[in-house]
């Protein structure tokens, strides 16, 4: 007669604590003849609808303690983010120089800038505007953090860093430079040209300004160099090696030569009837993209560094990520895998589900081919879009390059603050394929829960960092 054997588990109440240590529970085997005692190894399920376990070590969770800017709306952050929401352009006629032979004749210019003290006179002239911005952005952030001059006293300058990206360096300088060369020659080029023309000089600078020791350079992505600077950044403070960083990005390229050279490649808006109208992401009348300025730097620290110095915390760093599309020079790819998988890699290192994401800054340029890749990217990792708010702080200010992500994070941390969400401006055709809630021309009300922004650049540079509010 066949032996038949049954097979019954032992009540997982009187599993033994060292059986579950190892993954191996008791079986026992019974036949007619014998019993036999088996162990078996089992493999433990997590349900997938279960949100990551986030990281609670303060030494290692990044969070944002201060914020600085130089934008077309000015350099303070709440008349920057007043103006987002009430859905003010800030793009306006080049009048810096002449532009009647350029097919492009505007851009997000910034009118007015001054230092206000934040530069020493002695040495400012000589600057180009991108380490200008840079240095009045970097100590207003500074300021925001209750870290301002009477307070610089508490920062352990050894343990604290600048690494402040830009994605054309001192294009003014070089600019200039080239003309002296060919107008005067060799013996005119001021000693300056070479030392302030490098993408590493703003944070550069800064630390020289401000006497910090810690880990201090530069990244150039393109348009993806604020994230990636951010990214980077609070590496630095969780790898241990600095306590606070100034991270961000900064760029000034509004010079004949970039305009032109943005326009030979068939990047640019020329709307230049109706400038203001000019950016339009996602719609489909949109033509290109229009050039903006600016520095967009917050202040990071470990949340153990920013509790021990009672620090106003605004938001928290979550996570980031970068790839590359090696895909095209210029174009994006216009299925967007790798943007997608940039998106999961980034919620990964954030430890956050795709359920929790109910927000994004979006890159959205308002380039043709673009802004749909971006739209094809997020529709492979969000599958409920209708519930998720999107939204395009360049159609206001325009793209100012390696700041953009920087402008964009500050916005991004507002909207966390306020609840309130700016409009997508210049929203008249929306293509049809789009099925997220472009907050079309007027603000919206809308709790965060967490917020992902996106910086993609030529090369196919795509970065992407998570934020939410803070909690203990």
């Amino acid at each position: 007669m066949e032996a038949q054997a049954h097979f019954r588990l032992l009540s997982p109440t009187v599993f033994p604590l060292k059986s579950l240590l190892n993954n191996s529970l008791p079986i026992i085997v019974r036949s007619p003849s014998r019993t036999i005692t088996r162990r078996c190894r089992i493999f433990v399920c997590h349900p997938s609808n279960t949100a990551p376990k986030r990281e609670k070590d303060a030494k290692k969770r990044v969070v944002i303690t201060g914020m600085g800017l130089v934008s077309v709306f000015g350099n303070d952050v709440d008349t920057f983010y007043e103006s987002l929401l009430a859905g003010r352009s800030g793009i306006t006629p080049i009048d810096r120089f002449d532009v009647s032979n350029h097919s492009t004749q505007f851009g997000g210019q910034i009118r007015g800038f001054k230092s206000n003290g934040y530069i020493n006179p002695e040495s400012e002239w000589r600057l180009d505007d991108y380490q200008r911005y840079c240095i009045v952005a970097g100590k207003k952030a500074l300021e925001d953090a209750a870290l301002g001059c009477d307070e610089r006293s508490k920062i352990d300058k050894e343990r604290a860093g600048v690494l402040v990206g830009s994605a054309m360096g001192g294009f003014t300088v070089f600019s200039d430079g080239m003309k002296t060369l060919i107008k005067e020659g060799s013996s005119k080029i001021t000693p300056f040209l070479t030392p302030l023309m490098p993408t590493n000089m703003g944070s550069a600078l800064l630390a020289i300004d401000l006497g910090l020791l810690g880990p201090n350079y530069s990244i150039s992505a393109a348009c993806a160099t604020s994230n990636y600077c951010f990214c980077a950044a609070a590496n630095c403070i969780r790898d241990g090696k600095a306590d606070l960083m100034i991270a961000g990005g900064v760029d000034a390229p509004l010079v004949p030569v970039s305009l032109a050279g943005y326009a030979a490649c068939n990047a640019l808006s020329q709307r230049n009837n109706d400038p203001q109208a000019a950016c339009r992401p996602w719609d489909k009348d949109r033509d290109g993209f229009v050039i903006g300025e600016g520095a967009g730097v917050v202040v990071m620290e470990s949340l153990e560094h920013a509790i021990k110095r009672d620090a106003p915390i605004l938001a928290e760093y979550l996570g980031g990520a970068i790839n590359c599309d090696a895909y095209h020079i210029t174009n994006p790819h216009p299925e967007g895998f790798s943007v997608a998988s940039c998106v999961k890699k980034c919620l990964a290192d954030a430890s956050v589900s795709v359920e929790e994401i109910n927000y994004i800054n979006a890159h959205a340029t308002s380039t043709l081919v673009g802004d749909l890749a971006e739209i094809n990217a997020l529709n492979k990792v969000f599958k409920k879009t209708k519930e998720i708010k999107i939204n395009a702080t360049k159609s206001m200010i325009g793209h100012s390059m390696g700041a953009a992500g920087g402008l964009e994070a500050i916005a991004t941390i507002k909207a966390i603050q306020t609840g309130w969400l700016h409009p997508t401006i210049n929203q008249i055709n929306l293509e049809p394929a789009i099925e997220f809630d472009t907050v079309a021309n007027q603000k919206q009300h809308h709790q965060i829960n967490v917020a992902i922004s996106n910086s993609f650049g030529f090369g196919g540079h795509n970065s992407v960092i998570a934020l939410s509010s803070f909690k203990s």
